[in-house]
């Protein structure tokens, strides 16, 4: 009698996607760290820093006071109400508490707006590189990603021109990332609200991801959210995180601000997903957006110092050349050279080797859309720094 075999159990949706391939690699250091050995880890997005003091005490007086039941689904009113208010004084923009939603981190509330916004057949552009979970949301939603290039040669910085060129009938949503995970690089204003209005006039939404907004090395006058494009607020989700801006990676504390409707149905999708969130994160989350900012100046002046000392180190390497990122605390330098030689087929295979053979942590440009580079994260102090760059300086010899 012939054997059946059946198909797995999973649906199709899971299997368009695949695990977060910087998470693999955190997961790939962890192991070896648990070896004992020593590891410098220029991989994780994450802020070197500590949560500051009185947003770890509101979470501890949280927990003292009892705040420790259920809260409503899109986050408690004060919290609401500090997101709208934080966002409005740092950014001119006009949300209201009602359009705003609490979420476990940025990344989930970037999940919720594909989630209601976005369908089968639909197509969603994404400017490349991307952060790594673009494509798999798109897909997840049965979408379509249309990918638009940027040139290493403009900085990787991101035009209204190449937008507009991509957009169909079958547009429905825009990802802007700016700063930019991976490459730190920044929008200009003018080509933003061109894209902005374009997309308004055409019912296209743009889901902003502003998670690292406040980390824009340019002047004061010269940092800009999306949100100040009032007029096509109708249009537009602006995704924020408390994680990077505060050093709340671990708290999982994101946010959204979008017209109520929209908020009201990622309120609905959360509801039957996560139900409300932590309540001792939220009372933390409303001490980091209504206490004092100094932080936020602190932490951008030290990353511009290591920005300086990372791209210095890069460009000192053979044959390995990095632009000079605008924001966020990535550099990505472009590794070319080490792959033409033909002893290394990928950057993949260059990340894993580094960190199997220098022991630093990458991250491949594979994951980001791009062959010819590597991530970096320089979120780190700065012996950290120094020390993962002789390392990399002498791995990078060792391949000539």
């Amino acid at each position: 009698m012939a054997s059946t075999v059946s198909s797995p159990p999973f649906t199709g949706r899971i299997q368009r996607i695949e695990p977060s391939p910087t998470l693999l690699m955190i997961a790939a250091a962890a192991r070896m760290k648990a070896q004992g050995i020593e590891v410098f880890d220029l991989g994780a997005g994450e802020p070197h820093f500590t949560t500051p003091q009185h947003v770890k005490d509101a979470a501890v007086k949280a927990i003292a006071e009892n705040f420790t039941k259920y809260t409503p689904v899109s986050g408690i009113p004060e919290l609401r109400r500090a997101i709208a208010d934080r966002h409005r004084q740092d950014w001119q923009s006009d949300y209201t508490p009602q359009e705003a939603i609490f979420t476990p981190g940025g990344k989930y509330a970037l999940f919720l707006a594909l989630q209601v916004l976005v369908q089968t057949g639909d197509e969603v552009i994404i400017p490349v590189p991307y952060w790594v979970s673009f494509p798999d949301m798109v897909r997840y939603t049965g979408a379509k990603c249309v990918f638009v290039e940027t040139e290493e040669a403009n900085g990787f910085q991101l035009t209204a021109e190449k937008i507009l060129a991509a957009i169909t009938p079958r547009t429905r949503a825009i990802i802007i990332n700016s700063p930019n995970n991976p490459t730190g690089s920044v929008i200009p204003a003018a080509e933003y609200e061109e894209i902005v209005m374009a997309a308004h006039a055409r019912g296209i939404y743009v889901i902003n991801d502003e998670c690292y907004v406040q980390l824009n090395y340019a002047e004061p006058n010269d940092r800009i959210s999306a949100g100040r494009f009032t007029a096509a607020k109708e249009h537009m989700v602006m995704v924020g995180s408390l994680s990077k801006t505060y050093a709340m990676t671990g708290w999982r504390s994101g946010f959204a601000l979008a017209s109520r409707p929209v908020i009201e149905q990622m309120g609905k999708l959360q509801s039957q997903s996560t139900s409300s969130i932590c309540s001792i994160v939220q009372k933390a989350a409303v001490a980091a957006l209504t206490g004092p900012q100094d932080c936020i100046r602190q932490m951008r002046s030290d990353y511009a110092q290591l920005r300086e000392a990372c791209v210095a180190g890069l460009n000192g390497i053979p044959e390995v050349h990095c632009a000079t990122p605008r924001g966020a605390f990535y550099a990505y330098p472009n590794v070319s050279a080490y792959l033409r030689k033909g002893a290394i087929a990928s950057t993949t295979e260059l990340c894993d080797r580094m960190l199997r053979e220098a022991h630093v942590v990458t991250n491949p440009g594979d994951a980001f859309g791009t062959s010819q580079h590597i991530r970096l994260s320089y979120a780190v102090n700065h012996d950290t720094l120094e020390s993962a760059f002789a390392r990399m300086r002498n791995w990078f010899e060792q391949q000539l």
